[in-house]
């Protein structure tokens, strides 16, 4: 399993608000594939996939605020 977390989006941005699942629980993504958009005050950025997989959990509901580093979503990388 891998966990799917915020990034550092910027030097001075400290969280993330996750605006929109782009994927659902059980879908199957490819490596690089955009998962989630994610606002800050400075801009709007897709969240990619680290590998290919399935999504086995969203942990991160739209509209919740997320810090660096927190677990957007988990990957079952043996899935295919």
């Amino acid at each position: 399993m891998i966990d799917v977390v915020m990034p550092q989006l910027g030097e001075d941005v400290a969280e993330g608000t996750v605006d929109k699942w782009l994927v659902r629980e059980g879908d199957l993504v490819t490596s690089e594939q955009p998962l989630v958009e994610v606002a800050t005050d400075k801009a709007d950025t897709e969240i990619p996939a680290p590998t290919a997989g399935r999504v086995a959990e969203i942990v991160a509901a739209e509209g919740e605020v997320v810090p660096k580093g927190g677990i957007l979503c988990r990957l079952d990388e043996t899935a295919s």
